[in-house]
């Protein structure tokens, strides 16, 4: 048995936008104490946003640059192992 509160991720690589019904559909037998994270390469339509913001869980649905916007933010404090998965360089520009 899977100890309480879970946190479930889902990641979807697709050039459209996904929609409500994928949401609907991911929130499937979710206990009370779970968090979520979707995450889609393509966006989330207003809808699919809009079933998110509703789910009786926390959800939080993330796009490519937010993903990216939050792998930046973060990257110093993940170990050394993790940050090779994606090897980021530390680039300095004139402003």
């Amino acid at each position: 048995m899977a100890s309480r509160p879970r946190n479930v991720v889902e990641v979807k690589h697709r050039k459209g936008a996904m929609g409500s019904q994928e949401i609907c559909s991911f929130l499937v037998g979710w206990h009370k104490d779970d968090k979520g994270l979707y995450v889609s390469t393509g966006g989330f339509s207003k809808d699919a946003r809009y079933e998110a913001e509703r789910a009786s869980i926390p959800l939080s649905p993330m796009d490519i640059d937010e993903l990216v916007a939050a792998l930046i933010e973060n990257y110093d404090a993940l170990d050394n192992e993790t940050k090779q998965l994606p090897p980021l360089r530390r680039l300095y520009w004139p402003i």
